[in-house]
């Protein structure tokens, strides 16, 4: 295989990142929407969740970008007069833990005390997993490609072979997604996406009472953790007592999503008010 890989749909080339870069966005959010549509308990009124969203929006947006100058100041300086250095770049961790942010901000500026997350969480999963096998596809320009290894399953992206982090991510998430259907979304109000639309009213109070929030948190929470341990194996710049700005960035976020579960801070504080449109 050569990289970076393009398609040539028509005569037409088109970037093998872009194609699965949108093709996680379109099948994330109309999973989304689905999702949506099977848990009436889970809603809030459309226009708070519009600001909701754009809240989470402009957070990833920005988390994503700060975290990446943070994690790698030198390459941004020395490309600091090219703006397009400025436009491209982001980080997954950064725009996660921006989002969250943004959404914690909009929904104290809107009054809403219930926890939004839980129905984002397997279209995100989704959106990654595309989203990553992009980034295999595109090789060295990507900057997502782990140390040079002798590894049987190493890819030679062009320089020798590397460990294909992107794959081991997709792979991670896969799995993961699996067992936070199994083990977390059973027992939270995510229990009740996937059930027939006869049972899930009567369920639906009581089970997001008990834990609406806790499936986001325990799927950031791990995932943080996965980036803090996978990034070891990534070229990278380390200067913060010998981690890099993402390892740290993930380690913060993980303890705070840790806390969170811990303290009950996740779940609905106003869960009888909740309400469908």
């Amino acid at each position: 295989m050569t990289f970076p890989v393009v398609f040539h749909p028509f005569g037409i080339a088109l970037p093998a990142h872009a194609v699965f870069e949108l093709a996680g966005y379109t099948l994330g959010f109309q999973l989304y929407l689905w999702l949506r549509r099977r848990s009436p308990a889970q809603r809030v009124p459309i226009e708070q969740n519009m600001w909701v969203i754009v809240g989470c929006v402009f957070g990833a947006l920005i988390g994503s970008k700060l975290l990446a100058l943070v994690e790698s100041p030198i390459d941004y300086w020395n490309m600091r007069a090219d703006p397009r250095a400025f436009i491209g770049g982001k980080t997954i961790v950064g725009g996660l833990l921006g989002g969250w942010i943004g959404v914690e901000i909009a929904k104290r500026r809107l009054g809403i005390h219930r926890s939004t997350g839980d129905l984002f969480v397997f279209p995100i999963i989704l959106g990654m997993i595309l989203g990553r096998i992009g980034c295999f596809l595109t090789g060295l320009p990507d900057h997502t490609y782990g140390i040079h290894s002798n590894l049987p399953w190493a890819v030679d992206f062009g320089d020798g072979p590397r460990h294909p982090t992107q794959l081991y991510e997709a792979l991670f998430l896969l799995l993961f997604g699996i067992a936070l259907r199994i083990f977390v979304g059973s027992a939270s109000s995510d229990g009740l996406l996937f059930r027939k639309a006869s049972n899930r009213s009567a369920e639906a109070d009581s089970t997001a009472t008990r834990s609406n929030g806790a499936l986001f948190r325990a799927f950031l929470g791990g995932y943080l953790c996965f980036r803090l341990l996978i990034e070891f194996i990534k070229p990278r710049f380390n200067p913060y007592l010998g981690l890099s700005a993402i390892q740290i960035a993930s380690l913060i976020g993980a303890g705070a999503c840790l806390a969170h579960l811990l303290s009950g801070r996740g779940m609905d504080r106003a869960s009888t008010t909740a309400v469908a449109v």
